[in-house]
């Protein structure tokens, strides 16, 4: 039987939603074990945080942390990283030189060079550095690439990605009181991408993760709504790519009504599909005048979605169970890597830090563009 990897967590304590996120998933196929932790910059409540998730070892710090694993025999084999983003860096390096691989949020980094440096570094100690973006994880969303792969909607034409929330439509940052939207609207910790480096990027990387394609131009505005805000509430860009293409993404985080609606549509020659987050088990499928087809989870003929299945027909999965196949791919290939192995072909579409890497410079592209951004007047008569 092949045991439990030994997992460790950086930040995501008391109150961290996703810290709770990363803690079921990676619990859910029984391939990890969390025994680490540095949940918090406060002891106490590192401490009582580690106690309150049944983790065995808590430190004050993570520098502490990555040296006191590297040494023990029982030492961590990965680190999950779940701090606001300034930290990624510095925890990921820490980890990396001593020999942990890492999972960690996007973004990767707060600049591009951090996020190369990283590259690198995974790259030089032959470690594995995972990225969560969650949504890759889908059963169907895997199956939307393979029909892509296959040329079942025919050459790609149009790519439609859209991601829209509305919690932080009001000024709540002020109040104090939801600790994650204080972070992710200070550029001190969430870096000077707010709404474009939270979901934007997870809109970019569902586009290039279906199609296997990236933009090669793009035109694009930045644009705060909520008055006093330092960093952008809402991104829209028009995308170019290498084979002629055409693309739009748009992400929001003020759409009035919006709870967390990323959805992704593909146009080929041939046909259409399309893909809705909040609908996760459904994939439509659009012939050239024909009709819709709605292919479900766990009844479409496809090894890359069987493997990121775990239930019968008809048995909802959601986010949690995305979310652990990032782990479960992970599990896969850490155990490959230690062993001197390749990873193996059904873990294949796990989300790396060269994915990061291509998020920051799509970061870096729309901040040109917004200040290049020129807008000609429309003659309404």
């Amino acid at each position: 039987m092949t045991r439990r990897l030994r997992l460790g967590m950086v930040g995501g304590g008391q109150g961290a939603f996703i810290g709770a996120v990363h803690r079921i998933a990676a619990r859910i196929d029984d391939r990890f074990e969390w025994v680490a932790g540095a949940l918090s910059s406060d002891p106490q409540r590192a401490q009582a945080s580690a106690d309150e998730a049944n983790i065995a070892r808590s430190y004050a710090s993570w520098s502490e942390m990555a040296r006191a694993e590297a040494a023990r025999d029982d030492g961590i084999d990965a680190v999950a990283i779940v701090t606001p983003n300034h930290l990624h860096a510095p925890v990921a390096t820490a980890f990396l030189q001593a020999g942990i691989h890492v999972i960690c949020d996007k973004p990767l980094a707060m600049t591009l060079e951090e996020g190369e440096a990283l590259a690198r570094l995974a790259r030089e100690k032959n470690r594995l550095f995972a990225l969560t973006h969650t949504y890759s994880g889908y059963p169907m969303m895997r199956y939307a690439r393979e029909l892509i792969d296959r040329g079942e909607i025919g050459d790609v034409r149009v790519v439609q990605v859209e991601y829209a929330q509305d919690w932080l439509a009001q000024p709540i940052e002020l109040t104090g009181e939801n600790r994650q939207a204080v972070w992710r609207t200070d550029p001190k910790q969430a870096g000077r991408a707010g709404c474009l480096g939270d979901i934007g990027t997870h809109a970019y990387h569902l586009a290039a993760f279906a199609t296997g394609m990236l933009p090669v131009e793009i035109a694009a505005e930045l644009h705060t709504f909520v008055e006093g805000r330092p960093v952008d509430d809402h991104i829209q860009a028009m995308l170019r790519y290498g084979n002629g293409a055409r693309g739009m993404l748009w992400a929001s985080q003020v759409a009035s009504g919006e709870e967390n609606a990323l959805r992704l549509r593909v146009y080929g020659t041939k046909a259409g599909i399309a893909f809705d987050q909040e609908n996760p088990n459904e994939l439509l499928f659009t012939p050239l005048a024909g009709a819709t087809q709605t292919f479900t989870r766990a009844r479409v003929d496809s090894a890359v979605a069987r493997h990121a299945t775990r239930v019968p027909a008809g048995h909802p999965e959601g986010y949690l169970e995305a979310f652990a196949q990032l782990y479960k791919d992970a599990a896969l290939q850490i155990e490959a890597i230690d062993a001197g192995l390749p990873p193996p072909a059904e873990s294949r579409l796990l989300t790396t830090v060269d994915d990061g890497v291509a998020g920051l410079r799509f970061i870096d592209a729309v901040f040109d563009s917004h200040a290049k951004l020129a807008y000609t007047r429309v003659n309404n008569g």
